[in-house]
């Protein structure tokens, strides 16, 4: 994970109806970018939804949240319309974004040794610093724990 108190990796990626989104878009505005591994698996689903329904008290708090994974923008398309997010979700299939914040690691299930992305959340300040960081989130409580941590 990236330390506290860093400036936070700046990026340009497309988004689910393929509009680039940066970074320095979002100066000025606290950020909750949470990376995944999957659309439409039962954790990220869950997760996704859980930030869905706590959408409104995000905004409450002048939050941006963005969500990242490695698939295309045609898969995000079809999660966000078949979920209904109201979210940003960017697609960075070369996953460099996702090793600038330090979210692709080696993991182990049944035995197999792969690596992927490990659900991971930053809370990034209006001035583009890591204020928070968090690996190994729990898909189903991680919006509402990040939402606890806006002030």
């Amino acid at each position: 994970m990236l330390k506290i108190g860093t400036k936070a990796p700046s990026f340009t990626l497309p988004d689910q109806d393929g509009q680039m989104h940066s970074l320095e878009d979002y100066l000025g505005k606290k950020i909750i970018l949470y990376f995944y591994p999957k659309d439409n698996t039962a954790g990220c689903t869950t997760q996704a939804c859980s930030f869905r329904d706590l959408y409104p008290q995000f905004v409450e708090k002048d939050a941006i949240v963005i969500g990242i994974s490695k698939d295309s923008v045609r898969s995000h398309k079809n999660f966000q319309e078949k979920h209904q997010l109201p979210f940003t979700l960017l697609s960075d299939p070369e996953c460099e974004v996702i090793q600038a914040y330090d979210v692709w690691k080696e993991k182990k299930m049944y035995g197999r040794t792969y690596m992927g992305i490990v659900r991971s959340t930053y809370l990034i300040d209006e001035k583009g610093m890591i204020a928070k960081a968090f690996e190994k989130v729990k898909a189903k409580s991680n919006a509402e724990d990040m939402l606890g941590e806006l002030l």
